[in-house]
């Protein structure tokens, strides 16, 4: 591996397939089970309707937001791609559904990856079974978990409706079967303080994921988390605290652990909070800086197990 201050996806999306390859986001409009009364209403407090994703479900179909996204990154010179199901739980939902959802890329010769967002809760046997068939058609397949924080407080606080815990038995689940895992983690919380967010990042350095994606806790108009922001509940982090955060955790992590995100990409469209994280080359450069000061680099401080 080149020596570099972490190990990105594109590098390591590069060293696989031998050039570079990119992600297409997808809405194939699902839901999740604390939005629809399963475990809850509502969702996480700090989603908008969009479910963290496009948004693109609600007027084009699947083949039409996949030929999009070909089209435009075509354009640009690539010529692999990974179908990556973002918008909301890409798990949840009656099985039949699940597969016919997935099988759409069987159309799509470029397509050589399959990358899948979904909650700990929405992970099982049957679902396991099925991702397998498209490992044994030669996708390259990872699973995305949402974890946020393990800690259990901050899980219910969020409205998560799951558990470390759970998170814990999706992920042995799935690394039982050779399926890699991307976890997402968030900084900026409410009423967590830096050792309880670098104590998420330590423990999944114990577990030692294929992947991580790190994120900032943004503000959207019309949440419930904007509720608790204007109400002087919730404290936005500065760019020098996440800076600070993103740096100390990859020097936590192994060295080989994929690193798919850095920060957030908020709309810009009601975004109350933090504005920073509008000028995205700027929060990638504070944080870059911010290692070269600290001689940092992933892996610095990764404790290996015994």
């Amino acid at each position: 591996m080149e020596k570099t201050l972490y190990y990105s996806l594109n590098q390591f999306l590069k060293e696989k397939f031998g050039e570079k390859v990119r992600k297409i986001p997808l809405d194939a409009g699902f839901t999740c089970p604390n939005r629809d009364g399963t475990k809850g209403k509502g969702g996480c407090i700090y989603c908008d309707l969009k479910g963290s994703g496009t948004g693109l479900g609600q007027r084009l179909s699947l083949k039409e937001q996949i030929e999009f996204f070909l089209e435009r990154f075509k354009k640009r010179g690539y010529q692999k791609f990974i179908a990556y199901f973002q918008s909301f739980s890409n798990t949840y939902g009656p099985l039949l559904k699940l597969k016919e959802t997935y099988r759409i890329i069987l159309n799509y010769p470029e397509i050589v990856g399959l990358a899948i967002g979904t909650r700990p809760d929405c992970i099982d046997k049957e679902v396991i079974k099925l991702l397998k068939e498209f490992q044994h058609l030669g996708y390259y397949l990872w699973i995305e978990l949402g974890l946020q924080s393990k800690h259990n407080q901050t899980l219910k606080l969020i409205n998560r409706g799951h558990t470390f815990e759970d998170f814990l038995s999706a992920y042995y689940l799935l690394k039982e079967e050779e399926i890699p895992v991307v976890v997402h983690i968030i900084f900026g919380l409410p009423k967590e303080d830096r050792e309880m967010m670098l104590e998420t990042v330590e423990t999944l350095s114990e577990l030692k994921p294929e992947g991580i994606k790190f994120h900032a806790l943004y503000i959207l108009e019309g949440t419930p988390l904007s509720e608790l922001y204007k109400a002087g509940q919730v404290r936005e982090l500065s760019l020098e605290e996440y800076r600070s955060l993103v740096g100390e955790a990859l020097s936590l992590l192994p060295r080989y652990t994929v690193i798919h995100r850095l920060t957030s990409d908020p709309p810009k469209e009601g975004l109350l909070a933090p504005l920073w994280l509008l000028d995205k080359n700027k929060v990638l450069n504070a944080i870059t800086d911010y290692m070269k000061e600290k001689s940092l680099y992933q892996g610095k401080f990764y404790k290996t197990s015994s």
